[in-house]
């Protein structure tokens, strides 16, 4: 063989070992602690979990990502977008994980990976203190009720709505707080949201209150990556988190802290019931 054929032969083989080498370090966990640094997507706007406190970060799911970076070695860091945005951001590969958290369904799980859960995310009902025309979740029939546009809350009210004697007007905002203030100008009367975020507003604001029950089917919150081969590894890394955290007691530490009671939380992936 000459020494051109040699060259070509070496080039190429130098190739493959190239593209090889990249494929199977491919998975975004192995990429995470190259970089040193685990990127998440959320939106700050719904406490508990996001939100800002002036302009410090604060909620549930930064002490909870505070741990997963110490476990991995790594920093973490967040990209803060309206919520219409956050999914779509993952798909794009803009951050590595979401932390939202998203309540997980049968149809989001057919295109996204989620962890175990980490909250409860029964659907209740948020009112003004004191209201007395919603008493109990039939009483929204036929009046007006806000709820985060494109939510999984969103869905379960116009279900459940569909259901009473006369529908809910459903108005749909771009963000909780903007539905929560319209609640004291009147222009709804409650909003559907999950239980541990309405629980909170309602303790740390005098003017709300929850109506219990909660309407909507038993449902749970988690983070979500990308629903690929290559977040398998980050998937299983942040689950392995999750569950020591909930048998050590941190986990119920920070719920209790953040919601005002601990939750029950599987710690199997479970199968959704909406």
């Amino acid at each position: 063989m000459g020494n051109a054929q040699k060259n070509k032969g070496l080039t190429v083989a130098m190739l493959a070992l190239a593209v090889w080498t990249t494929t199977a370090n491919a998975d975004v966990l192995s990429d995470v602690k190259a970089k040193g640094e685990l990127v998440i997507g959320t939106e700050m706007q719904f406490a508990p979990f996001d939100f800002l406190n002036g302009k410090n970060h604060e909620g549930l799911n930064k002490d909870i990502f505070t741990e997963v970076g110490k476990d991995l070695g790594v920093k973490v860091s967040y990209v803060d977008l309206p919520w219409a945005s956050v999914l779509p951001g993952l798909e794009a590969s803009k951050f590595d994980l979401v932390a939202g958290p998203v309540t997980i369904t049968k149809e989001r799980m057919k295109r996204y990976g989620f962890t175990l859960p980490i909250a409860d995310a029964s659907v209740a009902l948020l009112k003004k203190r004191g209201d007395k025309t919603v008493i109990k979740p039939e009483d929204i029939a036929g009046k007006p009720v806000g709820v985060q546009k494109g939510s999984s809350q969103n869905q379960q009210l116009d279900d459940y709505s569909a259901k009473l004697t006369s529908p809910a007007t459903v108005k749909g905002y771009t963000d909780n707080n903007q539905a929560y203030s319209e609640i004291m100008t009147g222009r709804v009367v409650a909003v559907a949201n999950s239980l541990p975020n309405i629980a909170y507003m309602a303790s740390k604001h005098k003017n709300f209150e929850v109506v219990m029950p909660p309407f909507g089917q038993k449902t749970y919150f988690g983070y979500v990556v990308r629903n690929d081969a290559d977040s398998a590894s980050l998937l299983t890394e942040v689950n392995k988190v999750i569950v020591t955290m909930e048998k050590d007691g941190r986990m119920k530490a920070l719920q209790e802290k953040w919601f005002g009671v601990a939750m029950d939380l599987p710690t199997e992936p479970i199968e959704p019931l909406i």
